[in-house]
């Protein structure tokens, strides 16, 4: 099978995933891999229950058998298109004559709105380690399910999230300044471990310092102004010692996208010139933190900071 690195794009103005490998098999024998609730279990992440059909409902099962999810047929075309409904989401899987082989073509189109979104890296990454077992299902090679977060995860969904542009900030003019914000997926696990980890079990209150994991030294911080675990930290920042504007985290978590944080920095208009630096800073910062929360540690590698710093400032011109 050859391999290429999923892409995302927009249509409809919803995100789409798309996949497409080549593969050294039948039409016929790939049709029957992707569509069979028999074969799809060697590969796919939940246990499937549905009728071929059109409009047929759908139950998918994930191991455990406690998490029950559902959904819909809505192309079934042999040896074609098989498409259907998945909560939010739709799948459609085509499987086009290519040679001796074939070419599968599948697309992930991500419900949820710009919360959805922000999952496009784990969920790439998720799929490319699927496909692979669809791979070796195929070959007539024993593969197991992948662990929920295998070797190096965090890295690999952190490299979908960088070619995305999931990583980056944006600012925008607020008031009688600017407002730099980015928000991050935080995959599955749940924003009271999360708030754990991040304050490292320390009950933060107005008036203290805020926990390290949640300041970078390039936005001197100040004292807390609003604590209310586990979802929101807020804090003064400082500048030539005294307070510029805030800084605010606020975690969030969705049944059906998992948990999310969204960071946001006040920047006065007369500091303007500060954006750069602070949007650099805060990208750098939490692509540690995510792997902090993944429970994959990392350094920051050096000269990050100011890799991001020259780009944004570009980009603010």
């Amino acid at each position: 099978m050859e391999e290429q690195q999923a892409t995302l794009r927009t249509v409809d103005d919803r995100p789409v995933l798309r996949f497409e490998r080549r593969l050294a098999h039948s039409p016929e024998k790939v049709w029957k891999a992707v569509t069979d609730p028999a074969e799809m279990v060697h590969w796919f992440p939940a246990a499937v229950e549905t009728e071929q059909v059109v409009g047929a409902a759908m139950r998918f099962t994930f191991e455990g058998g406690d998490d029950l999810t559902h959904g819909r047929i809505l192309e079934f075309d042999p040896p074609k298109v098989y498409a259907f409904r998945w909560n939010q989401d739709v799948l459609r899987f085509e499987v086009l004559p290519d040679g001796p082989g074939c070419r599968l073509v599948f697309t992930h189109t991500l419900g949820g709105g710009w919360a959805g979104r922000l999952t496009a890296g784990r969920t790439a990454a998720g799929w490319d380690v699927c496909l692979v077992a669809l791979l070796a299902r195929l070959d007539g090679e024993p593969s197991e399910q992948p662990s929920e977060q295998p070797s190096g995860w965090a890295d690999r969904i952190g490299a979908y999230v960088e070619v995305f542009g999931l990583a980056e900030g944006e600012t925008r003019e607020s008031g009688d300044g600017h407002l730099v914000r980015f928000a991050r997926d935080l995959m599955w696990k749940p924003v009271e471990e999360v708030w754990d980890i991040l304050v490292e079990r320390d009950d933060p209150r107005p008036g203290a310092e805020p926990p390290a994991w949640l300041t970078n030294p390039y936005v001197p911080a100040g004292p807390v102004t609003e604590a209310g675990a586990p979802r929101v930290l807020e804090y003064d920042w400082l500048h030539d010692g005294e307070p510029a504007g805030r800084v605010r985290w606020e975690f969030a978590h969705d049944p059906a996208q998992g948990t999310r944080v969204v960071l946001t920095q006040t920047v006065p208009a007369r500091l303007a010139d500060l954006r750069a630096t602070a949007l650099a800073a805060w990208q750098a910062h939490l692509e540690v933190l995510f792997a902090a929360v993944q429970g994959e540690p990392r350094r920051r590698p050096e000269g990050r900071v100011e890799e991001l710093r020259k780009l944004y400032e570009h980009r603010l011109g």
